[in-house]
C-alpha cells in the first residue's frame, strides 16, 4: 500500500511536463524566419508543419487512455517526454524529410501527455475545484509557448537556430528523470502485464479506438469534443503564424514579436485560471465556455484589421484578448471532459475527446496557410479564425445545459 501523493505535487507535475511539452511544440512556429531561411522555403510553410505535428498527436491520443491503462500514467508521461527529447534532436538536422520525421515523433509526444495528466489529476485532486486545477495544469501550453517565444529567438540569434531546439531537449531529459522515483507509487493502478500462459490478470483495457468510440456515443462528449476542435484551430491558427504576421505585415522585429507573443501566451495562463476559477464559482462550464467563445470571436474580428499603421498599445490589447480566450479554454473543456467521463474512464474520453482536438490543430494551421496563399495577407486570413471560434459556438449551444453533480473528493491511492 503506498500513501497518496500530495496534491500540490501532482498538479507541479503534470504542469511542468505540459509546460515542457508545449515549449517544444511552439520553439519550431517561433523560429520560423530563421529556419525558414536554413530550408529555403516559405516561412508560412510552418502552418504544415504544425499539421503534421498535431496529426502524430491524434493518433497517440486516440490509443491515449490503452497506453495509460497498461503503463500507467506517469509512465506515460516519460515517455511522452522521451519523444520530445527525441524529436528536438532530429530536427537539428536541417532538411526537410528529418523535420517531417521530428514531427511525427513531437505529436506522439504531445498527444499522449493529455491523457496522463488527466488520469493522475482526476485520480488524485477533489472534484469541487476540478475545473481550476485542470486550468492550473493546462497553463502549461501557454507557459511553454511564454517560455518559446521569450527563450527561442534571441537563443536562435546568439548561437544559431540549433540551439533553441537543444535547450528544449535538456529540459525533457532533466523532467523524464525526476518523475522515476515517483513511478512505483504513481502507477500501482496500471494494468499488471500478461501472465506467461498469455492470459490477462484483470479486465482488459480500452481498444485502440475505445476513446473515440466512447466520446461519439456520448451526445454531451461528442459536441464538447466538436467545440474543442473548433477553439484549437482558432488557438493554434494564432500561436503559429502571430510572430510570422507580426514581423511581415505589422512591422516587429523578430525579437520583439517573440516579445509579443509571449504577452500573448501570459494571457492565455491567466485566462486559464480565470475561467478555470469561473466555472467552478458558478458550476456552469457550458455557459463559462460560451461567453468565452463570443469573446474569442470579436477578438479574431479585430485582428483580421491589423496593420503596420496600427499603435503597438492597440495591437496589444488585441493579441491580448486573442491570448486570453483562444488560449484561454482549455482547462474548463478537459474537467469537463472529465466530469463527463464514466466513472474510471476520464483518460480514455481525454484521449478520445484529445483526438478531435488535435484534429482542429491539423485542419486549422494547413487551411490557414492554404488561405493566405491565395490572398496574399496573414490579417485577413484570421477571418478563419472567426470562422472557427463561432462554428464552436455553435456546437455548444446544442449542448444542453446540464447541472454539476454534487462535488465529491477524489479517491486516493489504495
Amino acid at each position: 500500500m503506498s500513501a497518496a501523493p500530495s496534491v500540490p505535487v501532482v498538479i507541479g507535475a503534470t504542469l511542468v511536463a505540459q509546460t515542457i511539452v508545449s515549449m517544444a511544440s511552439l520553439t519550431l512556429p517561433v523560429i520560423a524566419p530563421e529556419l525558414a531561411k536554413v530550408l529555403h522555403v516559405d516561412a508560412s510553410t510552418i502552418g504544415y508543419q504544425v499539421s503534421i505535428v498535431y496529426a502524430g498527436a491524434m493518433a497517440s491520443a486516440a490509443v491515449g487512455g490503452g497506453v495509460v491503462t497498461r503503463l500507467g500514467a506517469c509512465r506515460t508521461t516519460q515517455v511522452a517526454l522521451a519523444l520530445v527529447g527525441a524529436a528536438m534532436l532530429l530536427a537539428t538536422a536541417p532538411h526537410l524529410v528529418a523535420l517531417v520525421g521530428a514531427s511525427l515523433l513531437l505529436g506522439f509526444g504531445y498527444g499522449a501527455s493529455n491523457p496522463a495528466g488527466a488520469h493522475l489529476l482526476t485520480r488524485y485532486t477533489p472534484a469541487s475545484s476540478r475545473n481550476l486545477i485542470f486550468s492550473i495544469k493546462q497553463t502549461g501550453v501557454p507557459l511553454g509557448g511564454m517560455a518559446a517565444a521569450l527563450v527561442a529567438p534571441p537563443v536562435a540569434h546568439a548561437f544559431g537556430w540549433r540551439a533553441a531546439l537543444l535547450i528544449v531537449l535538456v529540459c525533457a531529459v532533466a523532467m523524464l528523470a525526476l518523475l522515476q522515483p515517483a513511478r512505483s507509487a504513481w502507477d500501482d493502478d496500471r494494468l499488471a502485464p500478461a501472465r506467461p500462459d498469455g492470459r490477462s490478470p484483470g479486465p482488459a483495457g480500452p481498444g485502440v479506438l475505445g476513446g473515440i468510440a466512447l466520446v461519439w456515443s456520448h451526445r454531451d462528449l461528442r459536441y464538447l469534443s466538436l467545440m474543442a476542435l473548433c477553439f484549437a484551430g482558432v488557438q493554434l491558427c494564432l500561436m503559429t503564424f502571430a510572430v510570422t504576421f507580426l514581423v511581415q505585415e505589422a512591422r516587429y522585429t523578430l525579437v520583439e514579436a517573440g516579445v509579443l507573443l509571449s504577452v500573448v501566451q501570459f494571457a492565455g495562463a491567466a485566462g486559464r485560471i480565470g475561467w478555470g476559477w469561473i466555472a467552478d464559482r458558478l458550476q456552469a462550464s457550458r455557459t463559462t465556455l460560451l461567453v468565452l467563445g463570443a469573446l474569442m470571436l470579436l477578438a479574431a474580428l479585430f485582428t483580421t484589421q491589423i496593420d503596420e499603421g496600427w499603435s503597438a498599445f492597440a495591437t496589444g490589447v488585441v493579441f491580448v484578448a486573442m491570448g486570453a480566450t483562444a488560449i484561454g479554454w482549455n482547462g474548463v473543456f478537459l474537467a469537463e471532459v472529465a466530469r463527463l467521463a464514466p466513472e474510471g474512464q476520464a483518460s480514455t474520453a481525454t484521449g478520445g475527446a484529445l483526438f478531435f482536438t488535435f484534429g482542429g490543430v491539423l485542419i486549422g494551421p494547413s487551411l490557414f496557410a492554404a488561405i493566405y496563399g491565395r490572398i496574399g495577407s496573414y490579417a485577413g486570413t484570421f477571418a478563419v479564425a472567426a470562422g472557427f471560434a463561432l462554428l464552436g459556438m455553435v456546437f455548444l449551444w446544442r449542448m444542453p445545459a446540464q447541472p454539476h453533480a454534487p462535488a465529491t473528493a477524489a479517491p486516493r491511492s489504495r
